[in-house]
């Protein structure tokens, strides 16, 4: 019999891709899932917490409502940003100076002129140290809080954010800004806590959320019968008892996200007036932070912005500072993050929301601390930065050291597992609490972690 069912199944049946193609759907539900596509009946479920019973993730001591996460992606050099040693040799310290910040003893680049000004809203991690010099598994430890593992593959901090806080609303609860290529994914989670990834340049003037319109030829009115039609599958699946039968999250946060003039217009930069536009800068990066901006005032509760392009193995000084050879002003890494950095933390603050919006920048590792023949620096876990704000974050000082030269920690070591704990715990989940893998196999959402207590308020 339930061999038959089964062939019934899959032969009289149109499965959920079917429905959802014919409803103009099909992009939406790929892209908000990174590339999975929404479950067909005859295809195995990708559940996380919703295939098994679990125990139920214990709050943490955290009020961060939201979390922008600006990823450096690439490995930013912390001798060229927020731990310069201006006492080293000319090849270990590099072609910049320090400045002085708004904290007495703070000094950072002279090329993060606009952050110096809210240093005491920062708190800056000169100490954090990893053993993984490699892109992708440095990466993952740091977007994690787990190394790396053949057995399984660990979800991001905003895809157990996602899973935790849940998707009710109309908006994603996991967005990435301007697409999903350098985040960890949602890993054993499954597809509905991966990041739903914007897909244009906020910068451009055409800018578009990728399938947040309707298909040419579809309405409301029929989207809205594909739907009844959906719940009338549902439905028969229940009485009969099929394994399949639990409701698709992933259709209906993609329906109410298409079908919604509020989230249309929580994307729509346009909103905003010239001179905001304008102090964040017209970069990629730029915007993208005042989009995630405007998404966490609107209550997401995690965006991650990718900024690429900190690989700086040659021509430093043209890459973080010029933007390109004979730049008259300078367009490059540096300057553009710090301009849109300072201008998302005075805003924030400025609208009370610094204090539930936790936000982190960092990339995946730092750089060696000697310039290369090629004017450059290569990739170097042993030792970097890490710089938050808000959410709890105490501000106005830097946590731990490296030595004289930006080699190793002197002080305060800080692990990818610890900043992991705090994020967790920041952001109001217990990080000894315990999710569950599609199996029913109980993960706990972090090991071998602890509270950087300096850092929390």
């Amino acid at each position: 019999m339930t061999v038959y069912y089964d062939h019934l199944l899959r032969n009289s049946l149109p499965s959920r891709r079917d429905v959802i193609r014919a409803g103009g759907l099909t992009a939406l539900g790929l892209s908000m899932f990174s590339g999975t596509p929404l479950r067909g009946l005859n295809e195995t479920p990708l559940r996380g917490l919703n295939v098994q019973p679990l125990r139920a993730v214990q709050p943490g001591v955290g009020k961060a409502k939201s979390c922008i996460l600006l990823w450096l992606n690439g490995g930013p050099s912390h001798l060229e940003t927020f731990d310069m040693k201006p006492n080293a040799p000319s090849e270990v310290r590099g072609p910049f100076q320090p400045i002085k910040t708004n904290v007495p003893g703070i000094e950072i680049s002279e090329l993060l002129t606009s952050t110096a000004k809210i240093a005491d809203k920062i708190a800056i991690i000169r100490s954090v140290t990893s053993p993984l010099g490699e892109h992708g598994l440095a990466n993952h430890f740091m977007l994690t809080g787990y190394k790396p593992s053949p057995a399984l593959e660990y979800p991001s901090y905003g895809a157990v954010l996602a899973h935790v806080r849940g998707g009710a609303h109309t908006l994603p609860p996991n967005v990435s800004v301007p697409n999903d290529a350098y985040t960890a994914g949602a890993g054993y989670l499954g597809a509905e806590s991966s990041p739903f990834a914007v897909g244009g340049d906020p910068a451009k003037p055409d800018f578009r959320v990728r399938d947040l319109d309707f298909y040419a030829g579809v309405t409301v009115g029929r989207l809205e019968r594909r739907r009844a039609y959906l719940s009338q599958l549902e439905r028969f699946q229940q009485a009969s008892e099929s394994p399949l039968s639990e409701p698709d999250p992933g259709f209906e946060q993609a329906y109410r996200l298409v079908t919604s003039p509020d989230a249309k217009k929580a994307f729509d930069l346009s909103q905003e007036s010239d001179a905001t536009r304008a102090r964040y800068g017209s970069r990629t990066f730029g915007q993208s932070c005042l989009l995630a901006k405007r998404l966490v005032e609107q209550g997401v509760p995690f965006v991650t912005v990718n900024y690429t392009g900190w690989d700086t193995h040659e021509n430093l000084v043209v890459q973080l500072k010029e933007g390109y050879t004979g730049a008259k002003v300078g367009v490059g890494l540096v300057p553009t993050f710090d301009q849109a950095f300072a201008a998302l933390i005075n805003d924030l603050s400025a609208s009370g929301k610094l204090d539930e919006t936790l936000v982190i920048a960092m990339g995946e590792f730092g750089r060696t601390p000697k310039l290369n023949m090629r004017g450059g620096r290569d990739h170097w876990p042993r030792v970097f930065s890490v710089v938050m704000a808000g959410g709890g974050v105490r501000g106005g000082q830097v946590i731990g050291s490296s030595d004289s030269i930006g080699e190793s920690p002197k002080d305060r070591p800080v692990t990818p597992y610890e900043l992991a704990y705090t994020i967790y715990e920041l952001l109001g989940v217990d990080p000894n609490s315990d999710l569950h893998t599609a199996d029913g196999r109980p993960v706990q959402i972090n090991q071998g972690g602890k509270t950087i207590s300096e850092l929390i308020v």
